[in-house]
């Protein structure tokens, strides 16, 4: 019987993905195991293998379009299989319903099986509109994530006259999350730009438009920028819907033979970040394809340095390296435009700031106890633990006891987390992003570190997985070894509370007949006073305070 397959949910939020692109088309036959799409969530670019025998029978979302989770994607069974039936009860239809659907009903089903129709008849337009010449294909800007309005065009990889391969890379586009490639999957010659190197353009916005060499697009480009094409429906977007690759903004340079490489997007970014040459690697996909697991499983025959030294600096390091100041007795200044992350940043923590009524608890931690125990507790550990580790597990532990901080608000209801995920912020060029240690309440402070060395390396080489930078109930943000003494941190929604971590500083105070020297943080709780009242707070602090002072309490 014909199986259904539907859109998984990669990520604790993701909402929807995005066919990046399809690996299988109908009547191709798929093994389990196979890759059948790339899928961009909010996070990431993920692959999705199929885990069924059989024959594609039927795509229900088109390449470069969004599926809601748990939508239809596709039906794999027998050759020949009429995959209705499976579709129709999929959908809550009756077998009746179904037999009656019109064909059109299957979008991605047609062009797929008849590809020439589909690219050289437009769909029929009013009288007065405008219409691409055959053979043209537009290239829109494509949705993202869930929380992209527009993308910024980095670089054109591709200029005006440029022959276009099928996956090709056109250009760089920076979005709230990462940067990214842009892919046509169409071949011919790139016809028009439409928007320059470091300008942004809305979703659905027309980037580029590729075809036969000498092809004139003016008119409908005229047309397009008017609006007297407004409801003009074409299989332009269809058929060159855009696909995209979570990519390094700086990528090694890389020599290969004539011969293509067939690579995923997905693997090519991998490699890419762990700098192997492609050329070297040997693909267990379909026709040699190189996949995710190829890239993970590689062993280089041979280390020389110079692949290190190759390695470009990060652009936003760059730029940083490099201030610009003017003369003595001049004026000047320098707009630095806004990325995508930095976007996001500044509308969900002003949403925050401004929507959840903060209010700050501090708190001053005498450290001295905990000083000693790191020391010893550094001699027998795999792993150095550091005191931020120390402070993850305390707050895991104080959070054990008070539930009631360790709790989201949800709009019209408080939901209480009988889980502990601690989020640790972590500062890097391009914005602020959050790994998580998931059942830190349940891990030994050995544990505890190592996680965090783990994902502080992936978070800083942009390897992050969405389940490892999702799903925190409590975060931790820690300027400590910045040597700021004292701050407050806003809640990271739909947290109810974010502990901010201050440097440990000497102080003296009075012992005695005397006075002597002792070590000391701060800490100050901000809690959203919608879930969290003060005296939860303070408690929460003072248990967070007996666990810090004691650290032999944290081991038992």
């Amino acid at each position: 019987m014909a199986e259904v397959i539907r859109m998984p949910r990669m990520s604790d939020t993701m909402t929807e993905g995005i066919i990046v692109a399809w690996h299988k088309k109908v009547g191709d036959k798929v093994k389990s195991g196979d890759l059948l799409a790339e899928v961009e969530t909010d996070k990431a670019t993920m692959e999705l293998e199929s885990y069924n025998d059989g024959i594609l029978l039927y795509l229900g979302v088109e390449q470069g379009k969004p599926a809601v989770v748990d939508g239809i994607l596709a039906v794999i069974g027998k050759e020949g299989e009429d995959y209705k039936a499976a579709l129709a009860a999929a959908e809550g239809e009756t077998p009746a319903e179904a037999a009656s659907a019109p064909v059109a009903s299957t979008p991605a089903t047609a062009p797929t099986e008849a590809p020439a129709t589909a690219t050289t008849a437009p769909a029929p337009v009013a009288s007065g509109k405008v219409t691409l010449p055959d053979g043209a294909k537009e290239i829109r800007m494509p949705l993202l994530s869930d929380t992209m309005t527009e993308g910024k065009i980095v670089a054109w990889n591709k200029k005006l006259g440029d022959f276009v391969k099928a996956d090709d890379a056109l250009a760089d586009v920076e979005t709230d999350k990462a940067t990214m490639e842009v892919v046509g999957y169409e071949e011919g010659t790139l016809l028009y730009v439409g928007v320059e190197a470091g300008n942004a353009a809305k979703i659905n916005e027309i980037i580029a438009i590729v075809g036969k060499a000498g092809t004139d697009v003016s008119a409908y480009i005229a047309a397009e920028k008017s609006g007297a094409n407004a409801g003009t429906v074409t299989a332009a977007p269809t058929e060159a819907a855009a696909a995209v690759v979570v990519v390094e903004e700086e990528k090694e340079a890389e020599t290969v033979s004539d011969q293509r490489i067939k690579a995923s997007p997905l693997a090519k970014k991998l490699a890419a970040d762990k700098g192997i040459n492609l050329s070297k690697v040997s693909g267990s996909g379909d026709n040699g394809r190189i996949t995710k697991k190829d890239i993970d499983n590689y062993v280089p025959a041979v280390t020389t340095p110079v692949a290190t030294e190759a390695v470009a600096m990060p652009v936003a390091a760059a730029k940083a390296a490099a201030p610009v100041f003017t003369a003595a007795g001049e004026e000047g200044f320098t707009d630095i435009p806004l990325t995508q992350m930095r976007k996001v940043i500044a509308r969900r923590l002003g949403e925050s700031k401004f929507s959840a009524p903060h209010f700050y608890l501090t708190m001053e931690i005498n450290m001295d106890n905990a000083i000693t125990a790191r020391v010893t507790m550094n001699e027998v550990s795999p792993v150095k633990i550091s005191f931020n580790d120390m402070v993850i597990k305390a707050s895991a532990m104080a959070l054990r006891k008070h539930p009631d901080v360790n709790s989201s608000w949800m709009g019209d209801f408080i939901r209480q987390n009988h889980h502990i995920h601690i989020g640790s912020a972590l500062a890097l060029p391009e914005g602020l992003i959050v790994p998580v240690i998931r059942y830190a309440d349940q891990k030994s402070l050995s544990q505890i570190a190592a996680d965090a060395k783990e994902l502080y390396g992936k978070a800083k080489d942009k390897k992050l997985q969405p389940a490892e930078f999702s799903g925190n109930t409590f975060t931790i943000s820690n300027l400590g070894m910045m040597d700021i003494e004292e701050f407050t941190a806003i809640i990271n929604p739909p947290d109810s509370a974010i502990l901010a971590v201050g440097a440990i500083k000497e102080k003296v105070v009075k012992k005695g007949e005397g006075f002597a020297v002792t070590n000391v943080m701060k800490l100050t709780l901000s809690c959203d006073h919608r879930s969290v009242d003060g005296a939860v707070g303070a408690s929460f602090l003072q248990t967070l305070k007996k666990f810090l002072e004691n650290p032999v309490t944290m081991l038992v």
